[in-house]
């Protein structure tokens, strides 16, 4: 039995008229409630993909597939915080806080900060130590999201000798881990004002 042949057979009860169970009658049911089942589980998967805060597959690729640029990430709730930032860009997203916002659908942390220089701005990965993976389609997304007349300045940050003696105690702690110089740098983090 299914869950609608159940409540078919929930509702027809009450009438005493039909023999429900070992009957045609009872076997009509159950495939008229599988055939409910089916749908009801098409209709909450299309429901899930249609929203980019639940989609999973389908729905998010078929939004990528309206934007010029997709998100460089591999973390599916990363890539839905992209894919909603950068449907947000509209007219009025020129503010720096707006700026910011639109920058997420690079697919990591990127935050614009003005310079004081009329027309330049500095771009910087915040949660990524030196270059980010994926930077020239990040770059792409970033010079296309940023007003044209402006100057761009990335800046990245590596790992420094006061970053690592805050991280370890003594050197024998990073020799104990074995880790090579890229797994070094991601096991710190950037030092926030």
């Amino acid at each position: 039995m299914s869950g609608h042949g159940d409540y078919l057979r929930q509702l027809l009860a009450p009438l005493r008229v039909y023999r429900l169970e070992g009957t045609a009658n009872g076997g009509e049911l159950d495939a008229q409630g599988a055939a409910l089942d089916a749908v009801m589980a098409r209709l909450e998967d299309t429901q899930k993909e249609m929203l980019v805060s639940t989609a999973e597959g389908r729905g998010l690729e078929a939004i990528e597939a309206l934007l010029a640029r997709k998100p460089v990430t591999d973390s599916l709730k990363r890539r839905r915080e992209a894919l909603a930032a950068l449907l947000r860009i509209g007219g009025d997203s020129f503010t720096l806080a707006a700026i910011n916002d639109n920058l997420k659908g690079c697919g990591i942390n990127a935050v614009a900060e003005e310079t004081g220089t009329a027309g330049q701005v500095t771009v910087r990965f915040p949660d990524v130590p030196g270059i980010p993976d994926g930077f020239e389609e990040m770059r792409a997304i970033i010079e296309s999201i940023l007003p044209a007349h402006l100057g761009i300045e990335y800046v990245y940050w590596y790992i420094t000798w006061a970053l690592m003696e805050a991280r370890f105690d003594t050197w024998g702690d990073i020799e104990a881990l074995s880790p090579t110089w890229e797994e070094l740098e991601k096991m710190v983090e950037e030092e926030t004002d």
